[in-house]
C-alpha cells in the first residue's frame, strides 16, 4: 500500500501545461503519458459547468466532464480499452485500476479548477477506503465550498468515457457504488 501511495503522489505532482494532463494506466500508474485536450473538448466541459446553478448541478457536470476527459485521453493513449472494475480488462494495455483512475480524475479536476471553472467545489487529495480492512480502493475527492461536505468522484466502476460515480464521502467510504 505504501508503494501505491508513493506512486499516486508522484503522478499527482508531475507538472503539466494549462491544457495538458498527466495520465497514468496499466495498474498502479505503471505507464504514464501526457494528454493534451482540444479546445472543443474543454469548451464542452466549460458549457456543462456554466449550466450548473448549484453544487449538486456542478457535481453532475463534474461527473459528465470526467467521461469527456476519459474519451479524449483514450484517443491519445491506450486507455480507450479500459473496462469498469479490474476483472474485465486484466492484462490489456490501457487498463486502469483505482490508483490510475483516482490519479487521472484528480488531475482532470485540477485542470478545471485551475481554469476557474469550478464555482461550488474545491479539489482535495485522493482518498482511500478499506471497508473490511482489505481490498483498499481509491477515488478522487472534492469538497463543496459552502457546506464543507466532501464527495468521492470515482470513475473506476465504469468503462472508459462513462460519467464518474459521485457520492458523499461517508457513503462511499462505507462501500457505496453505482449499484
Amino acid at each position: 500500500m505504501r508503494r501505491c501511495l508513493l506512486i499516486l503522489l508522484m503522478c499527482l505532482s508531475l507538472p503539466s501545461s494549462a491544457d495538458e494532463v498527466i495520465v497514468c494506466y496499466n495498474y498502479g500508474c505503471a505507464a504514464i503519458d501526457t494528454v493534451e485536450f482540444d479546445v472543443n473538448v474543454l469548451n464542452a466541459m466549460h458549457r456543462l459547468l456554466l449550466r450548473a446553478k448549484d453544487a449538486a448541478g456542478e457535481r453532475n457536470a463534474i461527473s459528465l466532464s470526467i467521461g469527456l476527459f476519459e474519451m479524449a485521453a483514450g484517443q491519445q493513449t491506450p486507455t480507450w480499452a479500459d473496462k469498469g472494475g479490474n476483472a474485465n480488462d486484466d492484462g490489456v494495455d490501457g487498463r486502469m485500476d483505482c490508483i490510475d483512475e483516482s490519479t487521472n480524475t484528480t488531475n482532470y479536476l485540477r485542470l478545471l479548477e485551475g481554469k476557474g471553472w469550478l464555482r461550488f467545489h474545491r479539489i482535495l487529495e485522493p482518498v482511500m477506503r478499506a471497508p473490511m480492512w482489505v481490498n483498499d480502493h481509491w477515488a478522487a475527492r472534492i469538497v463543496e465550498t459552502q457546506a464543507g461536505q466532501e464527495f468521492a468522484v470515482d470513475s473506476w466502476f465504469f468503462d472508459n468515457g462513462q460519467p464518474a460515480f459521485v457520492a458523499p464521502l461517508e457513503e462511499w467510504r462505507k462501500g457505496a457504488g453505482p449499484e
